[in-house]
């Protein structure tokens, strides 16, 4: 037992113990859920047993020296400013409440999942925090509020107990993709430090081969499909009559994808050379391609018009427009279909 990961420990031990009755769910401010209670599991180490970060501190991209070009990161752009969260760091913290130009918003994070959200921290009309339960369901984070100590499903995308029940977070569009990909792209980007006021060791991966081994979920999941590799990296883009998978393998050294979903066409780009993968509404583009090394810009339409990572028209006829997102959601295979079964994947 001494090579096993303390957080893999803990939550090892969390569902050999596991309860889901209402005696073990008693903090919770309600007894109605809007999922099966019996499939909310204790993840082992507690009610903020993991800290998130309220109080992060950033510094520059090029100050920075404690990440590797490989390390993969999650970036957000708002109001002009580029920030970008280590999994370095999440992997240990989940959440950190901060403020992105104008926006006050929380970066959610699971580990377990692989799976990252930006949601907008003016929750029923008061700025609030979010922390970490403890709690999991189909093996993925549940933030509570600190307002009302409601409690929300990261994947769902809602709150699904307490005061705020039945209400939709608020998200906003994240980059995930690899610290060199990102301070090339973004150089003037700040980047969250390792002062986050807690003593852990941001060198160490907490969970052993979790992210590499498609055997080990260490929590069950209400879906198991396994027409993928259970850890392939996809990015999930969801509607409410419609959900598809991209695996950014299968977007080799960089591709655009124009698909109709379901109703009106999604532009997909993406590279895994380069490690990303986003997804906007197309707003009359055509004749996209891949382009690289031309800074924030990742296509071009026979137009001119040049397309940024962010989804900015940076150049050409449409300059100056901004490509609405689609709701997506990057994380492990396992974890999109577990959420939504009846998801497809792109081919």
């Amino acid at each position: 037992m001494k090579n096993v990961p303390l957080l893999l420990l803990l939550s090892l031990l969390g569902l050999m113990s596991c309860k889901t009755n209402n005696e073990t769910l008693g903090d919770t401010r309600s007894n109605d859920w809007l999922i099966p209670v019996g499939e909310v599991l204790d993840g082992g180490p507690g009610k903020d047993g993991i800290p998130s970060v309220d109080n992060p501190q950033f510094e520059s991209a090029t100050e920075n020296t404690y990440l590797d070009d490989e390390n993969l990161v999650v970036g957000m752009v708002r109001d002009g400013v580029a920030k970008a969260y280590a999994h370095r760091i999440l992997d240990w913290h989940e959440i950190v409440n901060d403020q992105v130009g104008n926006q006050y918003i929380a970066l959610t994070y699971c580990p377990l999942t692989g799976t990252a959200v930006a949601w907008n921290r003016e929750v029923d009309s008061a700025i609030t925090t979010f922390g970490v339960s403890g709690k999991l369901y189909n093996t993925n984070l549940m933030p509570y509020d600190r307002a009302t100590d409601s409690y929300w499903s990261q994947m769902r995308l809602d709150c699904v107990n307490g005061d705020l029940i039945n209400t939709r977070i608020e998200t906003f569009p994240v980059i995930e993709t690899t610290w060199a990909t990102w301070k090339k792209m973004y150089p003037n980007s700040l980047v969250m430090t390792r002062e986050t006021g807690f003593n852990r060791n941001y060198n160490n991966y907490p969970y052993g081969d979790y992210r590499t081994n498609h055997n080990n979920l260490i929590f069950p999941v209400s879906n198991n499909d396994t027409r993928l590799p259970a850890k392939e990296r996809v990015l999930g883009v969801l509607t409410d009559s419609k959900n598809k998978v991209y695996p950014i393998a299968s977007f080799g050294d960089g591709q655009v994808i124009i698909d109709n979903f379901p109703n009106k066409e999604i532009i997909v780009i993406g590279s895994n050379t380069e490690n990303f993968l986003i997804a906007y509404r197309n707003e009359g583009l055509e004749n996209l391609n891949y382009v690289s090394g031309q800074g924030v810009v990742v296509a071009e339409d026979d137009n001119g018009n040049k397309i940024s990572i962010s989804g900015e028209i940076v150049e050409g006829p449409l300059a100056g427009t901004q490509l609405e997102p689609v709701e997506s959601i990057l994380g492990y295979y396992f974890s999109l279909a577990a959420f939504y079964p009846d998801i497809e994947i792109f081919q």
